[in-house]
């Protein structure tokens, strides 16, 4: 995995960060997939989530939830999809964990089912198969 040099998420634009805390900060993302989208990123740079100490794992999601309170004040979402991509496979592109926190709206698509299970297309509509 080709992590630009500098890491955008070591030494972030100030006017991107919304909360920072021991461990993690939360970001605004630069290419929001939804109005509001957030980035929750560990303060030390590793690639993967399980490299993390305990401490830094329960700091990163405790600013998970920060960032989705963040991400609905101004804004009033019908829902979110929150995870990370964790490896090359799980179409990780940058080096440095990180989760997305994206507020989802009322027919922002046109059918939302399935959410994050969409990064296996010929996965996601199970539904279709029961019954």
């Amino acid at each position: 995995m080709n992590t630009p040099d500098p890491c955008p998420f070591c030494r972030p634009e100030n006017e991107r960060i919304a909360q920072t805390s021991e461990y993690a900060m939360v970001l605004i993302d630069p290419f929001p997939c939804s109005p509001g989208h957030m980035l929750v990123v560990p303060k030390r740079h590793v690639a993967s989530f399980f490299e993390l100490d305990p401490l830094e794992q329960a700091d990163v999601l405790n600013q998970v939830v920060a960032a989705r309170r963040i991400a609905a004040e101004d804004r009033e979402p019908d829902g979110f999809n929150i995870g990370l991509n964790d490896g090359e496979a799980a179409g990780q592109t940058i080096g440095h964990c990180h989760w997305h926190v994206i507020p989802r709206y009322e027919g922002d698509v046109e059918d939302p089912r399935g959410g994050v299970r969409w990064v296996v297309p010929q996965r996601a509509a199970y539904w279709e198969g029961m019954g």
